[in-house]
């Protein structure tokens, strides 16, 4: 039996993956299992053959490298590989091993992989540390959401959502036609979504602009949001009212 550690390269450049692969073959501790050129391929990869180390670009087409991992049922070590350096610390945050930017030599890729061994065979766990970066990431807002709903996966641009539900450790999203739970936290979204397009209007919503119809008071200090289209009712909290306040500027 191999004491190999086994991987799989997820990347969409057809030259990325086979200089990656052609530097692997240098490393006498790595068993390449699989290659896909998309996230849906590596998500099914991975929870098929459960990797012990996935290298993975992050800006890809139908899933990017992010999202991918969002709905993961096995979760190897991750070493990321991309062009772009504003991920770095959405990397880490996600325990990465390590943080690759193209075009990056061996050597430096097979540091990455020893760091990937040492966890892999003494079962650490934790963050890795990320006071190596130089550089902040950029400011960016998600632009879709991406929910697994038993064996299908749904996409939803965040043009398309309403509002959001807080229902614990878990979100409801409210589009035009149905609505998909979610196992993210509200602070995640109030903290990803554009902020000139959606308001937290209570602890338990969050709105998106456009659609509001009216604000209503129902009592001395306590007002609602009819919602545009079924009229839906949600309760703003003091802080709401404020935040739509400097959102609306009214």
């Amino acid at each position: 039996m191999s004491d190999k550690i086994t991987c799989i390269i997820i990347e969409d450049e057809a030259l990325a993956r086979n200089l990656l692969k052609k530097y692997l073959t240098d490393h006498d501790q790595i068993e390449l299992i699989d290659e896909c050129e998309n996230g849906f391929d590596g998500l099914k990869a991975i929870n098929e053959k459960k990797p012990q180390l996935v290298f993975l670009d992050v800006q890809m087409p139908k899933l990017t490298g992010f999202e991918m991992l969002e709905l993961l049922e096995h979760r190897p070590e991750i070493i990321f590989t991309t062009a772009y350096n504003q991920y770095a610390i959405k990397a880490f945050e996600q325990h990465a091993v390590d943080y690759l930017l193209k075009p990056f030599p061996k050597d430096r890729l097979f540091l990455a992989i020893d760091r990937a061994i040492e966890k892999i065979r003494t079962n650490t766990q934790g963050e890795t540390p990320i006071d190596k970066l130089t550089e902040e990431p950029e400011s960016e807002y998600i632009e879709r959401v991406v929910v697994k709903d038993k064996s299908k996966i749904h996409i939803i641009p965040v043009e398309q959502v309403r509002y959001i539900e807080s229902l614990d450790d878990y979100v409801m999203i409210y589009n035009k036609d149905r609505r998909f739970v979610k196992q993210k936290t509200m602070k995640y979204f109030e903290n990803n979504l554009n902020p000139k397009e959606f308001v937290r209007i209570h602890r338990s919503y969050i709105v998106k602009v456009d659609e509001i119809a009216e604000i209503q008071q129902y009592e001395k200090e306590a007002h609602i949001v009819i919602m545009k289209n079924d009229h839906t009712k949600l309760k703003v909290s003091k802080t709401g009212y404020k935040n739509l306040k400097e959102a609306l500027n009214f």
